[in-house]
């Protein structure tokens, strides 16, 4: 008796991309945005949004202006909220 083909499964995919930037418009301009997943966050960084530090191991997104004229220097990582809520308030200043 032949065998039956098993019913293929859906493999389930990540809400948004990962290792790769994706634009974004919004009224601050557009941008290059990518994911970093926390086995991928390696080091500390300072989110202009909140000015919190954004500790190794804590997923979060790394944004850049999408006109090409930015560097390497220009990327800004920002908290995954703090990126969405850019809009409503803006980075903040550091106080020395």
């Amino acid at each position: 008796m032949p065998r039956r083909n098993r019913a293929r499964r859906e493999v389930s995919r990540p809400a948004t991309p990962v290792g790769w930037a994706r634009p974004e418009s919004g009224p601050d301009g557009d941008w290059l945005v990518r994911t970093v997943p926390g086995a991928q966050a390696t080091k500390t960084y300072r989110c202009p949004g909140c000015d919190h530090e954004i500790r190794p191991g804590v997923p979060h997104v790394v944004a850049w202006p999408a006109d090409g004229t930015g560097s390497v220097s220009d990327r800004r990582h920002w908290h995954r909220g703090c990126w969405q809520a850019r809009t409503r308030r803006g980075p903040t200043r550091r106080r020395f």
